[in-house]
């Protein structure tokens, strides 16, 4: 490749080159490559990816678990009492950050495994030519050379140049930033032309939005033009509801852990105490505060939620998405395939006057299975309604003028064999848009004038197969010379032949499966661009309440404040077009609900990234599958419905975990910094600090695989920081309360000297931090939830090494020492009281929470507030 490269700048501007040097410098034909030749410049150029993070997952995962600050301060701590010769101590805090580092690499290690794996499942597919035919691969195994045939709803899978297109369109914001689609051709331009200017080249990451084209890949993998500038035009999605309530978490335990570690080291230095065992004194009680094993607990809920999703039909493209899954409050969907059954079949080939007519589906029949644009089911049904007519075998393809979604129209031009009077062109489309380009109405054979009486005729017959539920496409025909080349501008003076008419009977089962959805406290909204009289009759079928529409005229006139105020409150949006989905995504979650959207094809992209979870089917294009969270295998409500309650499982054992750090670890740490100030010693050492947090972290492990209350189930929940205070001070207090008992009894009473104290206080708040997670796990009285196997075993087995701990040969490195029998008794007792109190607290707190919830926290309503008041353009 030498010689073309150096006669074309220096290397890169292939771009400048004839496409036929080109295919001759890369050694491929018209035909494609052989699959021996595409196996050997596999292993020559390897895979097709940008990204290498597999090969790395490991290092990457690991590395993760020592980039917290408190971990790096401990580090530095360690280091800095070996030097003062405390070199126990500081082997002792090493030993334990690397054992907490390890649990929780290898469980985030095995999620993150199981997450690659499932996203295998979903891989990107590319159709080349490969031994004289087409054939369908993984885009992961494309190479130079390959011939790559593209169209509507496709990834650009790797760089190439065009060799052949048909009113191709493709959209490079992922590259240039430009919304607008560009038109490409083949062709050459000059060598120093930028990259929004090569009118003949395509790019990874771009997207076919109309039109059709065959390409030549020159470049793969890390040689592409998105690999050389991903890290500069990396699009970040919109901030999800639940990455956003664990930013806020993390703002609130950051400033607590500031407080008390500066707080606590000056304190202790006032107190004349050393200044290394005041300092790891404070940092430990931070570690001990502080969630460190959240991003691996989540990585295994969320990991575990994705297995079992897949499991039922549903794999997950982004882990996030599962939590906003559960949370989800509007499910806003398009009718075709989710509430239809989504095959849809041909009922009626009609002319103008409403009879059937052969000749219709003649004409249908060509113009579908000709095209070779956007595949549809429309399309597959004229092909399928009935066999091919005789007649058929005579027409054969002269051109085509694709379909896209401003026309929304497709043509193609035929020519009949021994016919002199010219080529055929046939219009297929929306009625209304193939009725803006007819100048005459097909009545009999002849043409005759398109009068407002026929125009009326023609919109009641429309109105009326709409409102008995069929789809309505109308045809047109025109003679045009032969040997013309055609185009849009061709779509003109065309003559109103008949009508198509389709019908998508509901899916079985959708209205209990609506009922459901409105249990689980899900709305749905449809949102169509088909008529609003097919939509209606849907609607009405199948129980989806009708009474307020919204078409895409009146949306298009909305401001982006009047669609806010309104939005909420619309059935069924109808006549809208891809932009208008965007538009009403939009503003339901500026309304303050947690939207989901469920769409298949290229003019769903947009709203599946603007929606909190973007939900699409194995079977769509590209294009709507990229920009999705959510894959479903089966497009189907019920297989969804099993997502939604795995979502919500995986959000509630999170918050979990949130609760239990939140309740004991707060109080605990509370308790220890305020009696560091007035006992004589530190009430714990910073080993038996991190010690004890540890040991409470490893049944924590074990609540990604806990059992969820079918009451948590029933509704969606989302993140209220203001919730998580309030749970954390009300907790906290009883266990500072219980933790102030037990000082007052070991000082006061046992007159305990300071390794008795610590060794008692140890266990007394290990036990605490372990017997919680039984009490805040459910909302119900403990007993009567029945919590995962795994947790109880893992809590049991860390309680009985607590308590044996100071009795075994390892108790003088942690600075422990046996306790006399009536003294553990009495700490045994006091955690008993503890859970108890603890329990009773719980159900006066869930009541009182529920009434301030009721009374003054509305999400929606906040928001309607917060955005009102917020000036605002259209």
């Amino acid at each position: 490749m030498g010689s073309l490269a150096s006669e074309y700048g220096g290397g890169t501007a292939y771009w400048a080159a004839p496409a036929s040097d080109l295919m001759a410098e890369y050694g491929t034909r018209a035909t494609g490559l052989s699959s021996a030749d595409a196996r050997e410049r596999l292993q020559r150029y390897g895979r097709n990816s940008v990204t290498r993070g597999e090969r790395f997952l490991a290092l990457s995962v690991l590395v993760r678990q020592f980039r917290s600050p408190l971990i790096l301060i401990l580090v530095f701590a360690a280091g800095m009492s070996a030097l003062v010769g405390e070199r126990t101590d500081a082997l002792i805090i090493i030993l334990i950050v690397l054992v907490s580092c390890a649990l929780s690499f290898v469980q985030e290690y095995r999620a993150s495994r199981a997450v690659e794996a499932l996203r295998r499942r979903i891989a990107q597919k590319a159709t080349v030519l490969r031994d004289g035919g087409p054939s369908v691969i993984s885009a992961l195994d494309v190479v130079p050379g390959d011939i790559v045939r593209l169209s509507a709803g496709n990834l650009v899978p790797a760089d190439g140049i065009i060799l052949e297109a048909r009113d191709f369109n493709v959209s490079e914001a992922v590259l240039t930033g430009e919304a607008f689609p560009v038109s490409k051709s083949p062709g050459t331009v000059d060598p120093g032309t930028s990259l929004s200017g090569r009118s003949n080249s395509v790019f990874t990451g771009s997207s076919v939005r109309s039109g059709t084209a065959s390409v030549v890949v020159i470049r793969t993998g890390d040689a592409t033009e998105f690999a050389a500038i991903a890290s500069a035009v990396a699009r970040r999605s919109p901030e999800t509801e639940f990455a956003r309530g664990i930013r806020r978490f993390g703002y609130l335990m950051t400033e607590i852990m500031l407080v008390i570690v500066i707080l606590v080291f000056f304190a202790n230095l006032l107190l004349q105490r050393e200044p290394i065992d005041s300092l790891l004194f404070s940092i430990a009680l931070a570690v001990g505060l502080s969630p460190e094993l959240l991003p691996a607990i989540i990585s295994i809920t969320l990991a575990r939620g994705a297995r079992t999703m897949a499991q039922s039909g549903v794999l997950v493209r982004r882990l996030e998405s599962i939590e906003n899954l559960g949370s989800m409050n509007m499910l806003c969907t398009d009718k075709t395939g989710t509430l239809t059954e989504g095959v849809v079949h041909l009922d009626a080939s009609l002319d103008v006057g409403g009879e059937s007519s052969p000749r219709i589906y003649l004409w249908a029949r060509l113009n579908a299975s000709m095209q070779t644009g956007l595949q549809n089911p429309l399309d597959e049904a004229i092909v399928l309604a009935e066999n091919a007519p005789p007649s058929s075998s005579l027409y054969s393809k002269v051109d085509e003028i694709p379909y896209d979604f401003v026309r929304k129209r497709l043509s193609v031009v035929v020519r009949k064999d021994g016919d002199p009077d010219g080529d055929l062109l046939i219009c297929k489309g929306a009625v209304e848009n193939v009725l803006a380009v007819c100048s005459s109405i097909l009545d009999g054979d002849a043409p005759t004038a398109f009068t407002d009486a026929a125009r009326q005729a023609i919109d009641e017959k429309f109105r009326s197969w709409s409102g008995g539920g069929y789809r309505v496409l109308g045809l047109a025909v025109r003679k045009i010379a032969r040997s013309q080349a055609c185009g849009r501008q061709d779509e003109k003076g065309l003559c109103f032949a008949g009508f198509l008419l389709f019908l998508d009977p509901p899916k079985a089962g959708i209205s209990e499966s609506l009922k459901v959805l409105a249990k689980r406290g899900i709305g749905l909204k449809m949102l169509t661009g088909d008529n609003r009289h097919v939509a209606v009759h849907l609607a009405n079928t199948i129980g989806l309440s009708s009474s307020r529409i919204l078409t895409g005229g009146e949306l298009s006139k909305m401001t982006r404040d009047s669609l806010f105020a309104r939005a909420p409150d619309i059935d069924l949006f109808v006549e809208i077009d891809p932009n208008q989905k965007e538009r009403v995504i939009e503003a339901l979650r500026r309304a303050g609900h947690v939207v989901g959207y469920l769409g298949d094809g290229i003019n769903d992209a947009p709203a599946l990234h603007e929606a909190d979870v973007g939900i699409s089917v194995d079977g769509a294009v590209d294009v709507a599958r990229e920009a999705a969270d959510i894959v479903l295998l089966k497009r189907d409500l019920n297989v969804l419905l099993r997502g939604i309650d795995d979502g919500r499982r995986s959000f509630a054992n999170t918050m979990k975990y949130i609760s239990i750090t939140t309740s004991a670890n707060f109080g605990n740490m509370i308790s220890m910094a305020f009696a560091s100030m007035f006992l004589p010693f530190l009430p714990l050492l910073a080993k038996q600090i991190l010690l004890n947090n540890l040991l409470s972290d490893v049944p924590a492990l074990a609540i990604a695989g806990d059992r969820v209350d079918r009451e948590e189930m029933r509704s969606p929940r989302r993140w209220d920081i203001r919730y998580v205070r309030r749970f954390m001070v009300s907790f906290g207090l009883v266990s500072s309360l219980f933790d102030f008992v037990t000082f007052a009894a070991l000082v006061l009473l046992v007159k305990a000297e300071p390794a008795t104290f610590q060794t008692a206080w140890f266990i007394e708040s290990l036990l605490t931090e372990l017997a919680i997670v039984l009490i805040v796990r459910t909302r119900s009285f403990f007993w009567r939830s029945r919590p995962g196997r795994m947790l109880p075993f893992l809590t049991l087995t860390t309680a009985i090494a607590a308590v044996a701990l100071p009795y075994s040969p390892f108790a003088g490195y942690f600075g422990f020492v046996p306790l006399p029998w009536p003294l553990m008794t009495g700490l045994l007792l006091i955690t008993v009281t503890y859970l108890l109190a603890s329990e009773l607290t719980k159900h006066w707190f869930t009541r009182w929470d529920s009434r301030l919830h009721r009374r003054s926290y509305d999400p929606a309503a906040r928001a309607s507030r917060r955005a009102l008041r917020r000036p605002d353009s259209a």
